[in-house]
């Protein structure tokens, strides 16, 4: 792990901000605040820059990064050179190298897309808080089989659908998790570059740029300031190839 990622930053004190923010990180909801605020682990809180990667495949060790806020992308790089995004995570979630969750970061990359703010928990220190709190311990099993299965439906939608039908497949996975309603459909909130997209579908930046063209001209989503907004579900579940609700 970089030197910034979790070993340098700031201490921080349990107080009403950091309780706000780990209150809303998943796996802590099923604990009341004085039960977070009761929580016995150094507080290596580090502030990160969009772009920055703060974990490489040389880092071994074994952490679970707790994203209070920001955007953090986790991809690999093939042989020759190419991205593959195996997971884009939103601020109050977690992360990380952990055999005792089963979570793999080994042979990946950890980048920030936008300002984020991390915390860190060692092996011992997620044990700890597993035996003393087994409602954590559940939570963090139902995220990783959330998880688990949505990296599926994606590798197979890479193995068996075409370029169009992969980036619609997409675009509703993502407004499922994180689209705002608006008065014309839905918002991605996140701003997705051509080479983030082709990144996700296992695809290249000109082949999405084409497909987005065609979803575009279908009526099915409108770009607007680099945000991907919906106006056409069913128009993506056809194009998707998914049945309709």
């Amino acid at each position: 792990m970089s030197d910034r990622g979790g070993y340098g930053g700031r201490s921080l004190e349990p107080n009403e901000e950091n309780l706000k923010l780990l209150s809303l990180v998943d796996i802590f909801e099923p604990l009341s605040g004085e039960e977070i605020a009761s929580l016995s682990w150094r507080h290596l809180d580090t502030r990160l820059a969009g772009g920055e990667v703060f974990y490489t495949p040389m880092d071994l060790c074994e952490t679970l990064f707790i994203l209070k806020e920001g955007r953090v992308r986790i991809y690999r790089v093939s042989p020759e050179g190419r991205q593959f995004t195996v997971a884009v995570l939103p601020g109050g979630t977690v992360f990380g190298e952990m055999a005792l969750t089963s979570q793999r970061l080994r042979g990946s990359f950890a980048e920030a897309m936008e300002p984020s703010l991390i915390s860190t928990m060692c092996r011992a220190d997620v044990e700890r808080l597993v035996l003393q709190r087994p409602r954590v311990g559940l939570q963090i099993i139902n995220l990783l089989s959330d998880r688990l299965a949505e990296y599926e439906v994606r590798m197979e939608d890479i193995s068996l659908k075409e370029v169009p039908e992969r980036l619609a497949s997409l675009i509703l996975m993502l407004i499922e998790s994180q689209g705002i309603r608006t008065s014309e459909g839905y918002k991605i909130p996140t701003r997705y570059t051509h080479q983030h997209l082709s990144s996700m579908i296992g695809s290249n930046r000109e082949a999405v740029t084409r497909a987005l063209r065609q979803l575009t001209e279908a009526g099915a989503v409108e770009v607007r300031r680099r945000l991907i907004h919906a106006r056409d579900l069913d128009g993506l579940r056809s194009f998707a190839g998914s049945p309709e609700d």
